[in-house]
């Protein structure tokens, strides 16, 4: 993995890492989570989260799946800890309103720092509640900024994030120019629906200035392709 860093801003090396239908879709028209990748995958993730700093959601994640966000292996965790670092990745949630709800899985379970990012809009008392339980970084007025958000966490000593969606936060995150990878497992199934969530939401590029991938790797894994693209610097 090329991990040089090519922006002008000082912040970790990003990838967005995510699996989706062979339409594209990242869950249902609910909204729900279905099972698209096996178990390889799963390793593969994993995995990632071993060699990762941070892992980070938005808030609309934490809300529909309540992902815990930890590493599963015993010996991946067992590795990070033998060498100085919490058995988890920082776990990190992009909440602009303070929404993330105080008994979320990411506060239950396993060991490891846990940010909230929040605006100046996040009310005061939701934000002295979660404190008890997180590290609160307050970036931008009436949303999260992730310009500033993604230097704070460089500084804080993130160098490697993994990010895991969901589609809106990855389109702030590609419409910014903020990130250098994406892996995605595309699966064997299709979920359809108009209204179902895509791997990258928001407004869209323009014809004239949509994002150019340059293709790193590929391989046939489980019952779908693993696909690793490099985000192009303009």
């Amino acid at each position: 993995m090329n991990e040089k860093q090519t922006n002008t801003i000082n912040r970790p090396f990003i990838f967005l890492n995510a699996a989706v239908s062979a339409d594209g879709k990242i869950s249902t028209k609910e909204r729900k989570q279905v099972k698209i990748s096996g178990d390889n995958d799963f390793e593969r993730v994993d995995e990632l989260k071993k060699e990762s700093d941070g892992v980070m959601v938005g808030i609309g994640t934490v809300l529909a799946d309540d992902p815990s966000l930890t590493i599963k292996s015993e010996n991946r965790k067992k590795y990070r800890k033998n060498n100085g670092l919490d058995e988890n990745p920082a776990r990190i949630v992009v909440d602009s309103n303070g929404r993330t709800p105080i008994d979320a899985d990411i506060f239950k379970k396993g060991e490891g720092k846990r940010v909230i990012a929040v605006s100046k809009c996040a009310p005061e008392k939701k934000i002295k509640t979660l404190k008890e339980k997180a590290d609160i970084i307050v970036a931008g007025n009436d949303k999260v900024d992730l310009k500033i958000l993604v230097e704070k966490l460089k500084d804080m000593g993130i160098e490697k994030l993994m990010v895991e969606g969901g589609s809106n936060l990855n389109w702030s995150l590609l419409s910014l120019k903020l990130v250098d990878e994406i892996h995605a497992f595309i699966g064997n199934i299709i979920i359809g629906g108009s209204t179902a969530p895509s791997l990258v939401g928001g407004s869209g590029f323009p014809e004239t200035d949509m994002l150019k991938l340059k293709l790193v790797d590929f391989e046939q894994m489980d019952d779908g392709l693993l696909v690793r693209w490099q985000v192009e610097k303009q």
